[in-house]
């Protein structure tokens, strides 16, 4: 890993995915680790990187006037780090997140947060195509329940290992919150 040129990415940490219409999520410690890896972040003064998820339908748990909107107090940005939002599941797409991060000569992300299957999938498949060097970090995010189109259910830890194997070694490298320490300290 370089650790002259990374940036540490935290996707949708928002209050929005404590609302019970989710349903069961694996992972429940997510944050506390994303939190881990932020504090070891901020006292290496890295850059950090928060990508919150905005909606323009009022009805929606991710619109800004709803509680939903704001990032969850235990990886709340301070004023030194960016926050971008995004209105679509990649954090690069109709965002300067790109440009931020060539301009700024990042060539590694580590990218955490929620939900693994959605909006950090989708980050970390177009970081890796984009050709950053790019680190998932898998007990750093976390899964919902889903039914698909068959009606058939998958629990959220099946859901969160498969979106993790599709993701392995072609977008990115996974590691967990505990090796990615080892790594840094």
């Amino acid at each position: 890993m370089d650790k002259r040129n990374q940036a540490l990415i935290i996707i949708d940490v928002q209050k929005a995915f404590d609302d019970k219409k989710w349903g069961e999520r694996n992972n429940l410690h997510a944050e506390e680790n994303i939190s881990e890896i932020l504090t070891l972040w901020r006292g290496k003064g890295w850059k950090v990187i928060h990508i919150q998820h905005m909606s323009d339908n009022p009805d929606s748990v991710f619109h800004p006037k709803n509680a939903g909107f704001a990032i969850k107090k235990l990886v709340e940005p301070t004023a030194e780090e960016v926050v971008i939002t995004k209105k679509v599941n990649s954090g690069f797409i109709g965002t300067n997140l790109e440009e931020y991060l060539k301009q700024n000569d990042i060539s590694t992300v580590v990218i955490a947060g929620l939900t693994t299957p959605h909006c950090v999938s989708t980050t970390t498949r177009m970081s890796g195509n984009l050709g950053f060097n790019t680190y998932l970090i898998s007990d750093a995010t976390a899964a919902f329940g889903m039914t698909d189109q068959n009606g058939t259910y998958y629990d959220a830890e099946v859901i969160h290992n498969v979106s993790i194997a599709t993701l392995h070694e072609e977008f990115a490298i996974i590691i967990t919150t505990e090796q990615l320490v080892n790594e840094l300290s």
